[in-house]
Formats: C-alpha cells, sequence, structure tokens
C-alpha cells in the first residue's frame, strides 16, 4: 500500500495578482445576440491543413496532406485551407500537386495563408497558378500588446501594413485573370485588439478592395489567443458588423482557438452576434490548446435539428484518418467521437438509457424525434453501435447488465431477476477489478442460470382432467433420480406441488415471466443451453420461496413448458 503523499505548500509563483481583466471589451448596451438562435449552417472553412498542420510534432508529408483533403472534401467542405506555400517548398509542391493533378473538384475553393510581403505574396500566386478559384489570405497582427512589444509600432504602422498587403494582392492578381480571385484578410489577434481599431483596419483595406464594386472579400476575425469568455468575444463581432461601413459586402468570418476551453462556444455565440462564416479544424487540432473543433460545432447543429451541411455519418472513420495523419490520440471522453461519450457504467443512467430506448420502441408511431436519456444522439447517426452505450463495471446497476441480454442476446429480463443478476454481477466485477466484458456477461449470466445442474428434468407427462392438471416425471438430483407426482391448476404449480413432496422443502413460486427469444446460430453459448440448434425458443423466469428464502431461476426451451419447468429447477438449484 503506498503512503500517502504530503501536501506540497502553495507555490509563491502562482499569483494570480500578474493578471488584469480583459481590457477589449466593446461598450455595446443593446447588443442583440443573446436573443439570436442558429437556424442554418455557416459557411465551413477548414484549416486543418495550415493551421493544424503547423502545431503538429511532425508535420505531415505531401501524401498525408492528399489523404486528409480527400477527407475534408468527402465531409463536404467547399473551402479548404491548403497551406502556407510561400514558407516551405513541401507548401508550394502540395499547392501545385493538387491543381496540376486535378484533385481540386469544380465546387471546393483552395485558400492559402500569406503574411504581407511582397516576395512572400507573389510566390503565393505563383503555387495557384491554373486553380479555378482561389482564397488568399493576408494578415497582420493588430493588438496591443503586438503593436507596443513585437513589432514596436503605434496604429498607424499597423494599419500601413495591412493597406500594404492588400494592396499586393490586388495588384498581383491582375497578373492571373484566369483564376476567380477572393481576398480574405485577418486582423490576426482581432480578440485582443481595440474593437474600434479592428474596424479602422478593415475599412481600410476595403477601400483599397472595394468590395463594393464586386471583389469578393472576406474579413476573418481571430481569437488567435483566447482571452475572455465567449460573450465578450461575442459582443466583438457584434460591434465590428454594426460598425463597419461595407459590412454588406464582405463575408464576416471567425476563427477561434482554444485556450480557456470555450473556442466552440466562442464561435457559436458569434455567429449568433452575425458572422457568417467558420474556420476550425477537425476534432480541434491547432496551436496550444488547439483550434475550434468544427465537428463538435456541426453536431451541436445537427442535435438541434439544423443541416450542418457536413457529413458526419461515419465518425469512426473520419478519426482514423485525422489521427492517423495527425499522429495525435482522440480523448475518450471527446465530444460525439470519443470511444466513451455513449458509453454508460453509472447504473441509474444506464436503467434510464434503458427505459427510454424501451418505451421508444413501444412507441415507435409517435416518437418522430429522439430523445433517450443521457444520449443526445442516436449513436446509429453517426455510425456507431447501440454496444458502445452501455458497459459493465463495479458502479453498474441493475439496467446496464440487462440491456446488454436484452440488445445483443434477446433476454428481457423482469425487473426482480435485473435486481438477482446485478448483485452477482457487481461482485464479479469487484472481483476482476475492471470492466465486464460483453461476452463475459454473458457467460456469468449463464453459469449463474442457464447450465445450473444440481436437478436436471428428464422425462415427463402432463394430464390436464376435469381442469385439474397433473405431473408426472423424474428429476435427475446429485447421486440419484427423484420421481415427481404432483397436481395443480397448472403446470408449474403441479411440478411444483410434486417437488415439494419429493424433497420435503417449503417451495411455492412467487414470480413468474416468460418471452420468446431469437437466438443467432453463432451465439453457440446460448445454443448449448437451449438443447438444440433452433433458433426460436422461449425463456421462461422463475422466482421460488425455499423455506423462506428467495431465489431465481431462468430456463430456456424450445417448448414454452419445458422452459418453465427448466426455470424452476434452475432457481431449485440456487437454494441447494
Amino acid at each position: 500500500m503506498s503512503a500517502t503523499p504530503k501536501i506540497t505548500p502553495k507555490n509563491p509563483a502562482f499569483d494570480f495578482t500578474k493578471y488584469r481583466p480583459f481590457a477589449f471589451a466593446p461598450k455595446l448596451t443593446d447588443r442583440t445576440w443573446p436573443d439570436k438562435t442558429i437556424t442554418k449552417a455557416p459557411i465551413w472553412a477548414s484549416v486543418d491543413l495550415r493551421d493544424g498542420n503547423q502545431a503538429l510534432i511532425d508535420p505531415m508529408n505531401i501524401e498525408q496532406k492528399l489523404r486528409f483533403f480527400k477527407l475534408l472534401v468527402d465531409v463536404g467542405f467547399k473551402e479548404i485551407e491548403i497551406g502556407f506555400p510561400s514558407a516551405a517548398q513541401v507548401e508550394f509542391d502540395f499547392t501545385r500537386r493538387l491543381i496540376e493533378e486535378g484533385h481540386v473538384p469544380d465546387d471546393v475553393t483552395l485558400q492559402v495563408l500569406v503574411q504581407a510581403r511582397e516576395h512572400l505574396i507573389k510566390r503565393t500566386f505563383e503555387s495557384l497558378q491554373g486553380a479555378k478559384r482561389a482564397i488568399v489570405h493576408v494578415y497582420n497582427s493588430t493588438s496591443k500588446v503586438q503593436r507596443d512589444k513585437v513589432y514596436q509600432l503605434d496604429k498607424e504602422g499597423i494599419k500601413a501594413i495591412a493597406v500594404q498587403g492588400a494592396t499586393l494582392l490586388r495588384d498581383i492578381a491582375k497578373e492571373y485573370p484566369d483564376t476567380e480571385w477572393i481576398f480574405q484578410y485577418s486582423p490576426e489577434s482581432f480578440s485582443q485588439t481595440e474593437p474600434e481599431f479592428a474596424v479602422e483596419v478593415c475599412e481600410a483595406v476595403c477601400e483599397v478592395w472595394q468590395p463594393a464594386k464586386g471583389q469578393k472579400v472576406i474579413l476573418n476575425l481571430p481569437a488567435t489567443v483566447e482571452a475572455s469568455t465567449p460573450n465578450i468575444y461575442a459582443d466583438q463581432v457584434e460591434y465590428f458588423c454594426r460598425n463597419l461601413s461595407c459590412r454588406k459586402d464582405v463575408l464576416v468570418s471567425l476563427h477561434t482557438h482554444n485556450d480557456r476551453g470555450c473556442g466552440v462556444a466562442a464561435s457559436e455565440l458569434g455567429l449568433m452576434a452575425g458572422a457568417d462564416r467558420i474556420e476550425g479544424t477537425l476534432l480541434g487540432n491547432g496551436e496550444r490548446t488547439g483550434n475550434m473543433d468544427i465537428l463538435t460545432m456541426a453536431m451541436n447543429m445537427y442535435t438541434q435539428g439544423v443541416d450542418p451541411e457536413l457529413d458526419f455519418s461515419q465518425v469512426s472513420e473520419i478519426v482514423q484518418v485525422v489521427t492517423e495523419c495527425n499522429n495525435l490520440p482522440v480523448h475518450p471522453r471527446h465530444p460525439y467521437v470519443g470511444e466513451l461519450v455513449f458509453t454508460a457504467f453509472s447504473g441509474s443512467h444506464q436503467d434510464a438509457i434503458k427505459k427510454s430506448l424501451d418505451y421508444n420502441e413501444k412507441h415507435s408511431e409517435t416518437e418522430n424525434h429522439w430523445d433517450v436519456a443521457y444520449l443526445p444522439i442516436d449513436p446509429m447517426h453517426i455510425g456507431r453501435g447501440y454496444q458502445d452505450v452501455v458497459r459493465i463495471n463495479s458502479q453498474s446497476g441493475k439496467g446496464g447488465a440487462a440491456y446488454i441480454l436484452q440488445r445483443h442476446y434477446g433476454f428481457d429480463l423482469p425487473r426482480w431477476t435485473q435486481i438477482d443478476f446485478a448483485r452477482v454481477v457487481q461482485n464479479e466485477a469487484e472481483t476482476l477489478a475492471r470492466e465486464l466484458k460483453t461476452d463475459e456477461l454473458l457467460e456469468i449470466f449463464t453459469k449463474t442460470y442457464l447450465a445450473q445442474d444440481t436437478f436436471r428434468l428428464s422425462d415427463y407427462n402432463i394430464s390436464n382432467k376435469g381442469g385439474d392438471v397433473s405431473f408426472q416425471g423424474q428429476v435427475a438430483a446429485p447421486n440419484k433420480v427423484i420421481e415427481v407426482i404432483g397436481q395443480g391448476n397448472g403446470a408449474l404449480s403441479a411440478f411444483i406441488d410434486g417437488l415439494v413432496k419429493a424433497t420435503g422443502k417449503q417451495i411455492h413460486v412467487t414470480n413468474y415471466a416468460e418471452h420468446a427469444i431469437n437466438v443467432k446460430a453463432t451465439e453457440s453459448t446460448l445454443d448449448d443451453s437451449l438443447g438444440d440448434q433452433t433458433h426460436t425458443a422461449a425463456a421462461a423466469y422463475v422466482q421460488l420461496a425455499v423455506d423462506g428464502q428467495i431465489y431465481s431461476g431462468i430456463g430456456t426451451c424450445s417448448s414454452t413448458v419445458s422452459a418453465m419447468l427448466k426455470g424452476a429447477l434452475s432457481a431449485l438449484s440456487q437454494a441447494w
């Protein structure tokens, strides 16, 4: 047993007084975004191949980038930022390969990033030669900390860099008239820029590009470092949209990061605040704590009945490509795609899921919308199976084991049997100190109920005369064969009467249930327990009081009567 760790004294370097409250919130007392809802998908732009790629320990090679690009096309992205072709030869070569080998569908627009420097911009346009349509994305930092400490320029100096970049894009694009050009500008670190200055810089860029005269323009507002709560970012976006004179002529785009863990929330609120377009990555890969996760945001819309216009119906395949290309694992609790997100270990959760699904099956004609406790979406909709929903450990209750037995093996355990079996499962899970697998659960179930062989039914005959039922037969017991002769108002009561006479025990039935089950031929354990190779059988659940103690048993057979008698002997075997 390990020693209890000592409590370490508080580190004096952990000093919150080093930080100040966020200082760039606009004065917006009549904000409208809190009353808005998201009713349609934005324009999505994937930056996996650029922003995501530059954040990797080992950046993707061309083959990996090509595989990832094809995935993004298959998912449904129409705008894809493919890289920084002026920054590295591999980036330039990848751009050329996409264009020259015809990998870009007609309805997909390539996007590339470039700094506001002439030789880099020229190299960027060279890389895109022959493209049908492309977005050239130029940026420069506008935040106060960048102005003061990195560039050591005043606002006019920073604005001049933006105007110079915009002018170079406009002029050099004219040398490539066969391509439809879309210009994009980002006031990098927009979220840490004074709101009025962000508008001022973007106004100056638009004066060069003249979007009102037909030039397609995107103004992208990055939370390059997430430094405030999402509501403040939404205020910044609404302020920008209200005060930009050419708002109707441009697309406003958002690019949020996840430093405070709110990247998705910031983009959602920013969309409500007036944005048209969202940039992000699949699964949120990106610098520091990552970019905004487009898959999560899109699936959030999906759960509200909004078509995200991206296809995530096979998330397991998507996750495989992304993780293999990025060489990054996915957290098991990652929203929508993590291994455990549709898994319930808690007994109360398992019970609620089982009851909700059972209710929906019984009321399928009226239950037109998904509404299941603890499951925000139907796992089947994204290619996941119900086997992911309930898993069994020592924290699981009666509903979890019952759910698995019902879904996988056709056993619909009555509540009193659920309670009895739950105790067995919990003891086993505690003994093993780990999760129980589905086949292990079936093995425990079979051993506990179906494979009880202290008493085994042999030949028997049941007759009915004048309403009285008579039972006559033999039961194999340890070291002997018991003759069972009894009468009752039914086959089970006659059998129990005979057992009482033969054993001298006080036995009576306290609960009984039965149903038909369909058994797959591949389930050899179940086939063996049935005693034949039938695919349709009866399951009978019998609870007996034996000398005042309660025992549960289960019997299966192609014959309902035989299943019932086997269930009684299963319970009796546990009492012996």
